[in-house]
């Protein structure tokens, strides 16, 4: 390494000579104290400004010569310095957006730390998140702004959905919440984006859908998807708990079902009426597995069975219902068969802060006879004078 000092001029660097072999040499400019030129052995030249920040020497590059000119360099460490006055460091801000991790690394962690932790859908954040967002995988979480999430979620919008696309913007929002959480320094670039004003569903199956839904549903081949879609009506359970169902959880002598966490976080336990238990106990007696739905998949259970779903509806000549109507389908009818609000909020499993202290006083009895009635009712659309479940 050779050290030179001069008033630098563009022909005096121009002059330069490339350095030897493994070392650099450095010119220093006598006119800005700290401005250096370093020259490397293929003869490229940059300048850096030369300061201690905060006890310890630092070189931050300010840009190539000839690109930058002797004159905007010196401009360049002037304000650099003046920053470093103000007690900025702006080489630990560069080493901070070197090494902060990228987007993917935040995902795993985030699907390890959080979604996989707290959530029973965590595996609709891994498969929506790597539908939609993989190409940012590599990509620094400091690179990222508000504009690039609204263009994002106005093309998911118009291609997916405004279901989907705000469904996503919510992904999004957590996962930066979270690092923010974990100490990133950064702003979340999903905050301020607007979603897509929804449209509140009160869709459900109606008396005259019923018998072809139930006529298509027993022509259904796949028989976990068949018998999941069932339970789904005969419980208004969501599909995410319903999907995870688990032998242990249920009591067939009590004919109950445990849900240890619902979406609110609280615990549930659900009344199976006797067209339920029908099916369970039929697929208890040939099951080898923990999961009452089991798939092929990596959890183990049937994850979602979109393409029966859609042979049924095709099949019935339904359209414009989709696999969450089920759970508002019981409540429908709990409701036309005289039960009263808190009676279909304690059996679904919903909280409010207006019905929180009465369902806490309700036992499962009032919730069994109107579950009853409203499969009873159902059912009696079906055709079969008792209600029991004819196995294909």
């Amino acid at each position: 390494m050779t050290s030179h000092h001069l008033n630098f001029t563009k022909a005096a660097l121009l002059k330069a000579p490339a350095a030897q072999k493994d070392a650099k040499d450095y010119y220093y400019d006598d006119r800005e104290k700290g401005l250096v030129l370093a020259v490397t052995p293929a003869g490229t030249k940059s300048f850096y400004l030369y300061k201690r920040i905060e006890g310890r020497p630092e070189r931050l590059l300010l840009g190539r010569f000839p690109d930058i000119s002797i004159e905007n360099a010196r401009k360049l460490a002037t304000a650099a310095k003046g920053d470093i006055a103000t007690g900025a460091n702006p080489q630990k801000d560069k080493r901070a957006i070197r090494d902060e991790m990228t987007f993917g690394a935040l995902f795993t962690e985030y699907l390890e730390k959080y979604s996989k932790v707290h959530k029973q859908s965590w595996t609709y954040d891994e498969r929506e998140v790597n539908k939609f967002l993989s190409r940012w995988f590599k990509r620094k979480i400091s690179s990222f702004d508000r504009a690039e999430i609204e263009r994002l979620h106005a093309k998911v919008g118009k291609e997916n959905g405004l279901y989907q696309a705000n469904r996503l913007l919510e992904r999004i929002r957590s996962i930066f919440n979270k690092a923010i959480e974990w100490g990133w320094q950064g702003q979340n670039p999903a905050v301020g984006v607007k979603k897509f004003k929804e449209q509140s569903r009160d869709r459900f199956l109606q008396s005259d859908e019923l018998p072809r839904f139930f006529a298509a549903l027993a022509n259904e081949a796949n028989e976990a998807a068949r018998d999941f879609f069932m339970i789904s009506l005969l419980t208004g359970a969501r599909k995410s708990n319903t999907l995870a169902m688990r032998w242990r959880d249920i009591n067939f002598a009590a004919a109950t079902w445990r849900i240890e966490q619902t979406k609110n976080g609280d615990p549930q336990t659900v009344h199976l009426p006797k067209q339920a238990m029908a099916i369970l106990t039929a697929r208890k007696l040939v099951s080898e597995s923990p999961w009452v739905f089991e798939g092929s998949g990596k959890s183990g259970h049937l994850a979602d069975p979109k393409k029966a779903w859609e042979r049924i509806l095709a099949e019935a000549g339904i359209e414009n219902l989709r696999i969450h109507d089920l759970r508002r389908t019981l409540g429908s009818y709990q409701a036309a068969t005289g039960a009263n609000g808190y009676i279909i909020g304690k059996s679904l499993g919903h909280r409010s802060q207006q019905s929180t202290a009465i369902y806490a006083r309700l036992n499962l009895d009032p919730v069994r006879e109107s579950v009853n009635k409203a499969t009873d009712a159902m059912f009696g659309y079906r055709g079969d004078q008792d209600g029991e479940i004819e196995k294909c």
